[in-house]
């Protein structure tokens, strides 16, 4: 039988007491053959709720295609590499250095289309790493794993073969019985906690008795988000016999509605754990959010409680992301800044248009219903100028074609601007199909997003934003 079981009881017993976490150099370096000029970006999803990406770091691969980052850490932390759109995932600890050996690639090689669809996995080599360095357990796990769940999926999930599952408990402590990183143990523990739940290796309270209950929730661990993720899935308003029996609603108005919402979850005996329970109300309130005839504005205020007063950082870190996830480019929200190439090859940012209100369109020279959109511009331009700039950002992978296309367009006089390699741009403005249009305030805060069309209603919504 797969036991670990001194590997998991330090791992509980250490994450059972408080520790002081500061933050520790984090080094990583090495070869990128092919990236020469292209930047490196290191970022993290914050929280298994949200996956908000955050930008931990940057570098520029040099022109011998080599690259240095450096960051600080307290903690361990699953990381994206990203070069353009294509990514690895990368586990780094504190005060760790890591000498990546990135395999080549042609980053250019694309024809003009959504960088998003055309992302590809980064093939990453640990050079130097010893067996037990973390990425180098988590790599051969996976290698594992997904080679039993290739060999007996069928048996797994159609005969519901579960003799199969301690098969794969007897290779794993074989292999990693005497490892003592509690994070790595963790990482197995939900892994094959997920995969006993998704075989009904065990009941849904089986599941719960073995690996929530009195447990320490893994806020930076991957795969107990996932298994908590899965197992929590609508549990307020559905899969709970007694929550869904509640209404909440009236709840979030009570002069305490933490305190009250705590209490109501707490008659689920699954749910007696403070830690456990509060990451479960946090994610209850973003489906809250969503839901026909509960007060967004009351999730929100209670969301924002959380943040300024869980006694667990973890619980304040999740509310605070779920608060940027759900204001993210709403009305009122900050507009993402970004510094891009203009039309003459100078930097532009959103900050230089800062006191006036600003016409956003992202757009693509291979995109015929932009250029349509475009050549609809024109007049409203002329009608608005004075009032309104208008900032066109090309998603072309080279401005040289973007200049060539709009110089063509002697009536295009407005500012352009291209994407080249910044395209985070894309990501922050969540830019998935072409054109897109948004409107922004004098003071830099999203008015209408997305805003309309040329064609549609865009000189109604300008008109709007003028006004206000």
């Amino acid at each position: 039988m797969y036991s670990l079981n001194k590997t998991l009881f330090l791992f509980f017993a250490f994450l059972a007491f408080p520790v002081m976490l500061f933050s520790q150099d984090t080094q990583i370096f090495g070869a990128a053959a092919g990236a020469e000029g292209k930047r490196i970006r290191i970022t993290v999803s914050g929280d298994g709720l949200t996956n908000i990406d955050k930008l931990l770091s940057t570098a520029e691969v040099d022109m011998t295609g080599k690259f240095s980052v450096s960051l600080k850490l307290s903690k361990t932390t699953d990381a994206t590499l990203s070069i353009n759109f294509h990514t690895a995932e990368i586990f780094l600890e504190p005060g760790k250095k890591y000498d990546l050996q990135i395999s080549p690639m042609n980053y250019d090689d694309y024809s003009e289309t959504d960088p998003f669809i055309q992302s590809q996995n980064l093939e990453v080599t640990f050079r130097n790493a010893s067996p037990n360095e973390l990425n180098t357990l988590i790599g051969k796990f996976n290698s594992i794993y997904n080679s039993f769940l290739l060999d007996n999926f069928n048996a797994l999930y159609r005969d519901r073969k579960k003799g199969r599952i301690d098969s794969l408990r007897v290779t794993l402590d074989r292999e990693f019985g005497l490892v003592e990183n509690p994070y790595f143990t963790g990482y197995i523990t939900y892994k094959l906690a997920s995969l006993e739940q998704m075989s009904q290796y065990y009941n849904a309270a089986q599941l719960a008795r073995k690996y929530l209950i009195d447990k320490p929730v893994l806020y930076e661990n991957p795969e107990y988000m996932d298994f908590f993720n899965n197992y929590f899935s609508k549990y307020i308003t559905v899969t709970s016999i007694p929550l869904h029996k509640i209404d909440f609603r009236p709840l979030l108005t009570t002069p305490d509605p933490v305190k009250a919402m705590m209490n109501a979850l707490a008659t689920d005996t699954i749910l007696k754990n403070d830690q456990l329970r509060e990451l479960v109300l946090l994610k209850g309130l973003m489906e809250f959010y969503s839901l026909a005839g509960y007060d967004q504005k009351a999730v929100i205020s209670v969301l924002q409680t959380i943040q300024l007063n869980a006694a667990n950082p973890g619980s304040r870190e999740v509310a605070a992301n779920i608060l940027c996830f759900l204001n993210r480019l709403t009305p009122g929200s900050e507009a993402p800044e970004f510094t891009l190439t203009d039309r003459n090859g100078k930097e532009i940012s959103l900050k230089n248009y800062r006191g006036k209100p600003l016409l956003l369109c992202f757009w693509t020279t291979w995109c015929e219903e932009c250029l349509t959109e475009l050549d609809l511009m024109v007049p409203l331009y002329e009608k608005y100028k004075v009032q309104l700039p208008f900032l066109c950002i090309s998603a072309d992978k080279y401005l040289s074609k973007m200049i060539l296309f709009i110089n063509l367009k002697k009536d295009y006089t407005w500012d352009f601007a291209n994407i080249g390699d910044r395209l985070e741009t894309l990501i922050d403005y969540e830019v998935r199909s072409y054109p897109l249009f948004v409107l922004i305030d004098s003071e830099g805060k999203i008015f209408r997003y997305p805003a309309g069309s040329p064609s549609g209603d865009l000189e109604a919504q300008i008109n709007q934003l003028i006004k206000e």
